[in-house]
């Protein structure tokens, strides 16, 4: 079954354009680098929670949207792969400097999961 790496963080509105220009450029590179799929989604629906909900699990501001994004390969050992060699790429190097991210990163959470039901 296929590996997936999730993660969820907030934007400010104002600065999803810069977000997204980053997400389409983060994406060439992981499929350059043998991921299956790469996909970055914007909240459209996603209300505050009771106890928890996308929006509380990143101490949602103000101005600010919930990102939710996978990318898909064929294993944890293909994941490590491609992960590898990502993180040599000098393009993904190029927009890491934390100062100059389109979100807060200390708010971003995320993680790998093994897929245990798939269509």
């Amino acid at each position: 079954m296929q590996y997936v790496d999730g993660f969820v963080l907030p934007v400010p509105k104002k600065k999803l354009k810069a977000y997204k220009a980053m997400a389409k450029t983060a994406c060439k590179v992981w499929l350059d680098h043998g991921a299956l799929d790469y996909r970055e989604c914007v909240a459209e629906d996603v209300k505050p929670g009771k106890l928890t909900s996308f929006p509380q699990s990143v101490k949602l501001k103000t101005g600010e949207t919930v990102v939710f994004s996978w990318i898909t390969y064929k294993s944890r050992k293909h994941r490590d792969a491609v992960m590898a060699k990502v993180m040599k790429d000098p393009r993904i190097a190029k927009m890491m400097d934390p100062k100059k991210l389109p979100f807060d990163g200390k708010r971003m959470f995320f993680g790998g999961f093994d897929t245990i039901v798939s269509a």
